[in-house]
């Protein structure tokens, strides 16, 4: 990003770094040519102010209805519609967009996770520091995108989410300790929602169901049931029933071993008040 700055103070998107800063900035080119404040195009697009401001700073990406709209809005002729498809094919990875697709559509989600924070739950400067840490090259599109996902959670009929964790994602202080008290609190606030819930597998149950690593699985109202397993290069996404039912009996396990939903929350309180 360039050091010009919005009159609200938000950065502009250098539409040279990327497809996604390269959207943000076209948005505020043709929003200010048709004489329309970042509010007023919020109203029109059924979305916030902050939600135009971050997708023209190039810090979020842009849903393909928000795209759809600002055709409407804009009377661009179908130029946001047609860049949307562009910008999704550099947000995620080609083994990750279809997992994506799908969460949208979930009943519920389940998920393990044993070094981080489940991604639906990260801030943003969580994820930054995540990114960082690895000298991703697109750091700015990934975090945006992680950011993105997050939106099917304030929906009025989300899915429902459990997150199991090891006890290690709490002890390890990715990006400081003033990042991860307030990541921790993040979690906090979440599990608030009766329809997030959250455990944690404690140390001293030793090993467990899923010593092998992270993965996560979907509940479909329609069609299959998916089970998405990490890996270091490249994950991978499987809806064969003997899989996916595989997957979820290692998540009962963990169930089983983790602490209960409040020890859990009270052994995260603890331990975001230790490191703020």
């Amino acid at each position: 990003m360039t050091a010009e700055q919005h009159v609200d103070g938000n950065p502009k998107a250098d539409p040279k770094v990327s497809t996604l800063a390269y959207f943000g900035t076209e948005l505020r080119i043709r929003r200010e040519e048709a004489g329309l404040s970042q509010t007023t195009l919020g109203r029109r697009t059924f979305c916030t102010h902050s939600y135009v401001s971050r997708i023209e700073s190039g810090s979020r990406v842009p849903s393909e209805e928000f795209a759809q709209r600002c055709d409407d809005a804009l009377c661009t002729g179908g130029l946001f519609a047609r860049l949307w498809p562009v910008v999704i094919e550099h947000a995620y990875p080609d083994w990750f967009r279809p997992f994506v697709d799908l969460e949208k559509d979930a009943t519920c989600i389940w998920d393990f996770e044993n070094q981080v924070v489940p991604g639906l739950l990260q801030t943003e400067e969580y994820a930054r520091a995540l990114f960082a840490a690895a000298r991703l090259p697109n750091t700015d599109e990934m975090v945006a995108a992680r950011m993105t996902r997050q939106h099917i959670l304030e929906r009025t009929d989300r899915c429902r989410l459990w997150a199991v964790l090891d006890e290690n994602v709490l002890r390890r202080a990715v990006g400081g300790p003033h990042i991860m008290a307030r990541q921790l609190e993040a979690v906090l606030a979440a599990a608030e929602d009766p329809r997030t819930i959250v455990q944690v597998v404690p140390f001293d149950v030793g090993a467990h169901a899923s010593m092998d690593g992270p993965f996560a699985g979907l509940t479909m109202n329609e069609g299959a049931d998916v089970v998405y397993v990490d890996g270091r290069a490249r994950g991978y996404i499987s809806a064969a029933p003997e899989e996916v039912a595989d997957y979820a009996y290692a998540y009962d396990l963990l169930r089983a071993d983790a602490l209960s939903p409040k020890a859990s929350i009270d052994l995260i309180a603890a331990r975001a008040k230790e490191i703020s």
